[in-house]
C-alpha cells in the first residue's frame, strides 16, 4: 500500500517531465528553443521537438506572408509638390534567429514599427527623386519595385523578407486640393475656350462660302432673268413694230383699248379731258381716228331754205340759234390756234406714253378743266 502511494507521485512527476520536454511546432510557425534568454535550437519543419523541460523554454513566430498597412506618409517630389502617399507591404520572417537577436523579446510588434520606418524613408528617397506626374503616371509600378529593393536591404539586418510594396493611393494635401481643382478647372475652361472659337471660325467660314454661293447664284439668275427679259423685251418691241406696220388703224385700236382697260384696273371715277382728246375717240366711233379725219376733211353743206312752213319754222331758229351763238362767240387769235395745233400734237404722245407706263395724267387746258 506504501509503495503503490510513493509510485503515483513519481509516475506524475514522470509525466510532467515527459510533456516539459516535447513540444510541436505547426507547419505555419517556426520555433525557437531558448536557454536562460540564449538561443539553443531553431525548428522550422512541423511535428515534434523536444527540449530540457524547466531550463529550455519554446519561442514560435508566425511563418506566413505578414500585411503591414503604412500611415498616410506626405512627401515632396522633385518638383515641389507635396503628395500624400498611401502604401502597404507584404513581408516574412525570413530567418527567425536573427529576427530574435534584432527584435528581442519584443516580437512582431516591435519588427513592425522597425519595419515602418525602414519603408517611410525608403519611401521618402525613391518618391523624392522623380516628379510628382511620374508618380502619378504609369511609371509608378518601377517607382515600387525601387521602393522594395530598397526596404528588402534594410529588411534583412531584421531577418524579414520584403516580399512586395505597393502604393495604394497617392493625393494632394487638403490645403493644396482647392487650389489644384482650380487651375484644372481653368484648364479645362481655356480648352473649351479654344474649342469654341476653332468651332465659331470654322462656322463662320462655312457660312462666308455660304453667303458667297448665295450671291454668285443670284447674280447669275438676275443676269439670265436680264438677259431673257431684255429678248423678250425686243421680241415683244419688233412684234408691235410689225403689228403697226401691217395695220396702224388695228395698232392704234388695240393700243386704246389697252389703255382703257389699264385705266378701269386704277378704280378712277373722274378724268380731267380736253373735250378734243383723242383719248375716247373709240368710244365715240368704232372707226377712231379715221372717222375724225373724214368727219373734217368733208365740206359743209350750205343751208336751203325748208319747202313747208315747219321746216322753215325749224330753220328759222336754227339759224336764230346759229345767230346768237355766233354773237356771243368771239373770233379766236393766232395765238390762242396755235396753242390749239400744239395740244392737239402732243396729245397722242401723252396717250401713248401714259398708257405704256400704267399712269394716266392727260393734258388738259383751262377751257377744258372747266368744262370737265
Amino acid at each position: 500500500m506504501r509503495k503503490s502511494l510513493l509510485l503515483l507521485p513519481a509516475l506524475l512527476i514522470v509525466v510532467l517531465l515527459a510533456l516539459g520536454s516535447v513540444f510541436i511546432v505547426d507547419e505555419r510557425e517556426k520555433a525557437l528553443v531558448l536557454q536562460f534568454g540564449q538561443i539553443v535550437k531553431v525548428k522550422e519543419d512541423p511535428g515534434l521537438g523536444f527540449k530540457v523541460p524547466f531550463i529550455q523554454e519554446v519561442v514560435n513566430y508566425d511563418d506566413r506572408i505578414l500585411s503591414r498597412d503604412l500611415d498616410p506618409l506626405e512627401v515632396t517630389p522633385s518638383d515641389d509638390r507635396r503628395l500624400v502617399v498611401d502604401a502597404f507591404a507584404r513581408y516574412r520572417i525570413a530567418d527567425v534567429e536573427r529576427f530574435r537577436q534584432a527584435v528581442g523579446a519584443g516580437g512582431l510588434e516591435v519588427a513592425s514599427r522597425r519595419l515602418d520606418g525602414i519603408l517611410r524613408d525608403t519611401t521618402r528617397n525613391v518618391l523624392g527623386t522623380v516628379s510628382s506626374n511620374d508618380i502619378l503616371s504609369t511609371d509608378r509600378a518601377a517607382l515600387m519595385q525601387r521602393i522594395r529593393n530598397n526596404a528588402i536591404a534594410e529588411g534583412l539586418g531584421l531577418g524579414l523578407e520584403v516580399i512586395d510594396v505597393r502604393l495604394k493611393r497617392t493625393d494632394l494635401p487638403p490645403a493644396n486640393l482647392n487650389a489644384t481643382y482650380e487651375r484644372m478647372k481653368a484648364e479645362r475652361e481655356r480648352e473649351a475656350a479654344d474649342e469654341i472659337a476653332r468651332g465659331n471660325e470654322a462656322a463662320q467660314r462655312v457660312r462666308a462660302q455660304a453667303d458667297r454661293t448665295v450671291v454668285e447664284l443670284t447674280s447669275d439668275a438676275n443676269r439670265q432673268a436680264e438677259i431673257t427679259r431684255g429678248e423678250a423685251d425686243a421680241e415683244r418691241n419688233a412684234i408691235f413694230a410689225e403689228a403697226f406696220g401691217a395695220d396702224p388703224e388695228f395698232f392704234e385700236f388695240y393700243r386704246s383699248m389697252t389703255a382703257y382697260e389699264r385705266f378701269a384696273r386704277q378704280g378712277r371715277s373722274s378724268m380731267v379731258l380736253n373735250p378734243n382728246s383723242e383719248f375716247f375717240n373709240y368710244l365715240q366711233s368704232d372707226q377712231g381716228r379715221a372717222a375724225d379725219e373724214a368727219a373734217a376733211a368733208a365740206p359743209t353743206a350750205p343751208a336751203t331754205p325748208a319747202a313747208t312752213g315747219a321746216g322753215t319754222g325749224e330753220a328759222t331758229e336754227g339759224a336764230d340759234d346759229a345767230g346768237d351763238t355766233g354773237a356771243d362767240a368771239a373770233p379766236a387769235t393766232e395765238d390762242e390756234t396755235a396753242e390749239a395745233d400744239d395740244a392737239a400734237t402732243a396729245q397722242p404722245a401723252a396717250e401713248e406714253a401714259n398708257a405704256e407706263e400704267d399712269v394716266f395724267v392727260i393734258p388738259a387746258d383751262s377751257d377744258a378743266s372747266t368744262g370737265g
